[in-house]
């Protein structure tokens, strides 16, 4: 099964009404449009669904939402499930499982200074919630602290662990732990620099301008996976442009300002989260009109 979970995934955006409310139509036409790019599956609730902000009701109707949208398309769906409170994971968890999920994904316990043992424990207690494979996830950028090799081995070697979404610059790290356990599954999560963990051996990433240019990380994965490196970085290159422009608006206002330009609404983001200038469209319509951009657009 865990082999079968590897490639590219969009970590999903959420659809949200004009007064910022979980909008169902919305966001069925946003997974409409992630699903026509080629890429392997949705990671369902993560910090791009803007999770964070999200009343847990609304967590749990996005995921029966994106499982209808995806249903019988073959995609891979990954559900984040981790919550402030492990009773919470638990309950979202569940609810994946029983709209047919392919697995779960959560961030480790990040509150409190928890301890690694107290971090290690929430992870064994969502293997035991579920019957679904776990991927565990590393990003010190949401977390505050990077968590140590040691306890990222720990938490691999848990049952139903298959793998890990590594979002972090530390490639020697990651690169540790790879050779720690060459049998899990590794995602990368920085958009602008996938070309260099792929080039490491990763199975596959998981990222938030996915949502609008998947096709062109499969492309980008697929130059490296055939030793075309220069191809791979040329492509790069328009990933890393898009990404200067979203640093400057915002990066989940500006891929929703994105949307908005390329015919998708899917709403604001959720409050207090708000577009840093007044002009995000206009600083992103000459980059998605570039032909070398808009070939890796999907049909709206």
């Amino acid at each position: 099964m865990s082999s079968s979970l590897a490639g590219m995934y969009a970590a999903l955006m959420t659809g949200l009404s004009d007064e910022g409310a979980f909008d169902a139509d919305r966001q069925r036409n946003l997974t409409n449009y992630v699903l026509n790019q080629g890429l392997r599956g949705l990671y369902v609730g993560g910090s791009s669904g803007e999770s964070g902000l999200l009343e847990s009701a609304a967590l749990l109707e996005q995921q029966a939402i994106v499982a209808d949208a995806a249903g019988g398309r073959g995609h891979i769906l990954i559900a984040h499930v981790g919550l402030p409170s492990l009773a919470g994971s638990i309950k979202m968890a569940r609810n994946a499982e029983k709209l047919g999920y392919d697995a779960l994904s959560a961030l480790p316990p990040h509150s409190y200074p928890f301890s690694d043992q107290e971090i290690l424990g929430y992870y064994e207690a969502l293997t035991k919630a579920t019957d679904l494979p776990l991927i565990a996830y590393e990003i010190p950028l949401r977390t505050g602290r990077p968590l140590p090799l040691e306890l990222l081995v720990q938490i691999l070697d848990l049952p139903k662990v298959v793998g890990v979404k590594f979002t972090s610059s530390d490639l020697y790290k990651l690169s540790m732990l790879r050779r720690r356990r060459p049998d899990k599954l590794y995602y990368f999560g920085f958009d602008e620099i996938f070309t260099s963990a792929a080039v490491l051996g990763v199975n596959g990433g998981i990222g938030t301008t996915y949502n609008i240019l998947g096709a062109l990380y499969v492309a980008i994965h697929k130059a490296v996976l055939d030793l075309d490196l220069k191809r791979a970085q040329e492509l790069q290159e328009i990933s890393q442009e898009f990404v200067e422009i979203l640093m400057e608006t915002g990066v989940l206002p500006g891929m929703k300002a994105a949307f908005r330009a390329i015919g998708v609404d899917c709403g604001p983001t959720c409050a207090p989260m708000a577009l840093k200038v007044n002009d995000a469209e206009t600083r992103l319509i000459p980059f998605l009109d570039k032909p070398e951009v808009a070939r890796w657009l999907a049909t709206t």
